[in-house]
């Protein structure tokens, strides 16, 4: 290919921006999926498919529709929407397709507590927190909580049971 995929996706927007009016999210949004379709015609092309057989599904490797889960791999991520592969599914990159992170999550059937992110990307972050001692003092800040949480209930119910037992004096002139 004499040409970048990048430069053939840009020239294709020029010609649709010029042909109609188009939002700058509408021109991001175009491009992207310019670019997402060449790449994916170019990768069905190297491997010999067809792209009118359905070759161009099988050439993105990426996860298929009915399994979700299975676009998050070991280092990297796809998004369902656009196959694009990522270390992570961004809010950023989830704005382009007017999604956060909870809707795309819904609209795909991820778990809500499951991150965007590829496993290797997770674990580091975990083996991050865990040296830096996270676990150990979450745990503490929670038990401090509860106890004063509980301590504080005490000390009003003993507030209370003391005021209960004076009588008041309403004085009248």
């Amino acid at each position: 290919m004499g040409k970048k995929l990048l430069e053939l996706a840009v020239e294709i927007v020029q010609a649709q921006a010029s042909v109609s009016k188009m939002t700058a999210e509408e021109i991001e949004h175009a491009l992207v999926r310019a670019y997402n379709a060449l790449q994916k015609m170019s990768l069905a092309e190297e491997q010999g498919l067809s792209v009118a057989s359905g070759g161009l599904a099988q050439a993105a490797g990426g996860a298929s529709p009915t399994d979700p889960l299975s676009s998050i791999q070991e280092e990297k991520v796809t998004c369902m929407e656009c196959k694009a592969e990522l270390r992570q599914l961004t809010a950023n990159h989830l704005r382009i397709h007017h999604l956060t992170p909870r809707e795309y999550k819904k609209k795909w059937g991820f778990p809500l507590k499951q991150p965007l992110s590829a496993r290797i990307l997770t674990d580091l972050r975990s083996r991050s927190a865990k040296k830096r001692g996270l676990p150990e003092n979450l745990r503490i800040y929670l038990d401090r909580k509860r106890e004063d949480k509980t301590g504080s209930e005490r000390n009003l119910k003993q507030t209370s049971r003391q005021s209960r037992g004076k009588k008041s004096v309403v004085t009248t002139f």
